[in-house]
């Protein structure tokens, strides 16, 4: 047995240089060796009480799987992730760890805690470059369940009812299953490839996955209940943007986050002769500072804009953005505009010629400075406007990510089914909405949120589901 590693700081990540990766869509982490995983896995002090077990919302068996890192069984370091997490390659990736399993690690008193996440992709990666062995698709126990959306917590849930024998078919609206995964997490942060193979995963285990399917339009949720399904959980997601409702908003060259990133990464708009057309190069700026706004802030310079500012109404200690994607960001050259918000985007008008075709296109954006005063009810500090403080960036594309709502098409389609004032559907601590035999979770339920934590909610109705149907 290795001797501990007791080193205070965790391995760093492998990545590409900031100004080669900022021109491409290559993966921006590499990946541990083998022998670096081996290295910080023995910095894990295999804690009696597993502190980084509670701060897991699937509840992975952390400090077992690393323990068989370092004895070098990393198919069986996979083995035990698998028990609880359908997408490990995904989480390894996007989960935010820093603020869940890795802020409970002991280590982390007294430095820098073990590299839960970089470790979990190292396990996953690993498996699927080395593994041949073919999953084995349980028993049918003749129960149907259905799931729409195909997104992290309804994989979580169809993958979690798979295993214990249900037949479960995924209803995804989109040409391409994965939900969020797919369209909204750009391919330098999670490439594609990785979503298709834990798909591909929770095929071989027998989930149907059904594409091009509306819930609300194509097929309703009593029509799946008339078809034989015992149970529906919607996984939806929150595809609503939110907008500012200021002047400008409906020039050309205002997207919504979401827009953008998907005909950026589901509709391949960054090839020469795309289909589906994106706004290219100009200076571009993005409204919000959480990770989608990362996300579209590093698509548009990879798309060849000149300039790319973050625009933020609030200081970057409140930024909600995961702290490595905003460092890689600051890396790559993206200037943030912090404390200040935008109150008018501005287009181009030639009075002289009113056919110009740059007629109703962004030129510039109005913003006003912003200062914090007293803790909002969520503790953070209001910003507030600075009077006659107003000043002009030059821009050419505009992208706001404020937030997403749930889409309102099942709500409207499905009676008796119990929403808040936001949109989401409401449900209790097991995931059953007000309608019998329908559950819900992820983002559908809570509005944007994560990745892990929609997988959680996804497991956990699939728990609720397997007991209401097994009794």
């Amino acid at each position: 047995m290795a001797k501990p590693n007791m080193s205070l700081v965790k391995n760093p990540m492998p990545a590409q240089d900031p100004k080669v990766r900022a021109r491409n869509f290559d993966e921006v982490a590499l990946g541990y060796t083998e022998q670096v995983a081996i290295d910080e896995a023995n910095r894990c002090l295999n804690c009696k009480h597993m502190p980084c077990v509670a701060g897991c919302p699937v509840k992975i068996h952390i400090p077992q799987f690393i323990e068989k890192i370092k004895e070098g069984d990393f198919e069986g370091a996979y083995q035990i992730i698998a028990q609880s997490s359908s997408l490990p390659a995904v989480c390894g990736r996007v989960c935010p760890q820093e603020v869940q399993c890795e802020q409970k690690c002991v280590r982390g008193i007294k430095g820098e805690s073990v590299g839960i996440g970089r470790l979990e992709r190292f396990v996953a990666d690993w498996h699927n470059t080395f593994c041949t062995e073919q999953p084995v698709r349980p028993q049918s126990n003749g129960h149907r369940v259905a799931v729409i959306g195909s997104g992290p917590s309804g994989l979580t849930c169809a993958g979690d009812l798979a295993k214990k024998g249900y037949e479960v078919t995924v209803f995804e609206a989109l040409h391409t299953a994965g939900g969020v995964l797919v369209y909204g997490i750009p391919e330098f942060r999670l490439p594609k490839k990785i979503v298709a193979m834990e798909v591909e995963t929770l095929k071989k285990l027998g989930v149907k996955i059904e594409t091009n399917v509306v819930i609300g339009k194509t097929l309703t949720i009593d029509e799946l209940f008339e078809q034989g399904f015992e149970a529906v959980f919607v996984g939806s997601g929150a595809g609503l943007p939110n907008f500012m409702r200021i002047p400008g908003e409906s020039l050309s060259g205002v997207y919504s986050a979401n827009e953008f990133l998907t005909r950026s990464n589901l509709m391949k708009s960054y090839l020469d002769d795309p289909d589906t057309p994106i706004m290219k190069g100009g200076n571009v700026a993005v409204v919000g500072g959480g990770n989608v706004a990362m996300d579209a802030a590093r698509t548009a310079l990879r798309l060849g804009a000149e300039k790319v500012y973050i625009v933020y109404r609030r200081s970057m200690e409140e930024l909600p953005a995961r702290r490595e994607e905003v460092e890689h960001a600051e890396e790559e050259g993206i200037e943030f505009r912090l404390l200040c918000n935008p109150v008018e985007i501005l287009g181009y008008n030639n009075p002289d010629n009113p056919r110009d075709p740059k007629n109703g296109f962004v030129k510039g954006m109005t913003c006003i400075k912003m200062e914090l005063g007293e803790p909002d009810e969520q503790g953070r500090r209001r910003p507030v406007a600075i009077e006659c403080s107003e000043f002009t960036i030059d821009v050419d594309t505009v992208i706001m990510s404020i937030g997403t709502s749930p889409n309102p098409l099942i709500k409207s389609t499905t009676e008796g089914l119990e929403v808040n004032r936001h949109g989401g559907i409401v449900v209790n601590e097991d995931g059953l909405t007000s309608r019998k035999g329908v559950y819900a979770g992820g983002d559908a339920v809570t509005g944007a949120a994560t990745v892990i934590s929609a997988m959680g909610a996804g497991k956990t109705a699939a728990k609720a589901i397997d007991e209401a149907l097994s009794k």
